[in-house]
């Protein structure tokens, strides 16, 4: 389970440090893609594994599930940890995240999300300003 939040730089070759205490969980390889509000996300292998399929199973006569497999699967790239706990992100997915240097990640529980710490905290901002409407409408929900 990843919970937490984390702050990280990348360096100039576009390694980043994993948490260390979620590098035991990421040490059999882990997938980065897309993920939404211009983060990436990152998933053990085999959570990949079980959203993958759960992609491939989607109609593909449907342009939303085009485009939502599109986006997960046609950016993903496998990732290792080298000796030092990083993974290599990918230029184009730092790109997409507008990812330079300073990172934020947070656990998910099921998946890591690296931002561009700036954006992160523009977002968290935000979201914290509004937590009130979104526990009302979570309660509706069950939550």
């Amino acid at each position: 389970m990843f919970i937490g939040e984390y702050q990280h730089n990348v360096d100039g070759k576009g390694r980043m440090a994993i948490p260390a205490k979620f590098r035991k969980s990421l040490s059999g390889g882990a997938v980065v893609t897309r993920g939404f509000d211009n983060c990436l996300f990152i998933f053990t292998r085999q959570d990949w594994k079980s959203l993958a399929q759960k992609l491939a199973a989607l109609s593909f006569s449907k342009s939303d599930n085009r485009a939502f497999s599109r986006l997960m699967l046609a950016g993903a790239m496998d990732v290792k940890t080298d000796r030092q706990g990083r993974v290599m992100l990918p230029e184009y997915l730092r790109r997409y995240a507008r990812i330079d240097k300073e990172v934020a990640i947070a656990g998910l529980y099921d998946r890591l999300e690296v931002w561009d710490r700036t954006s992160w905290e523009k977002y968290k901002a935000k979201t914290e300003k509004k937590s009130n409407e979104i526990a009302e409408r979570m309660g509706e929900l069950g939550v």
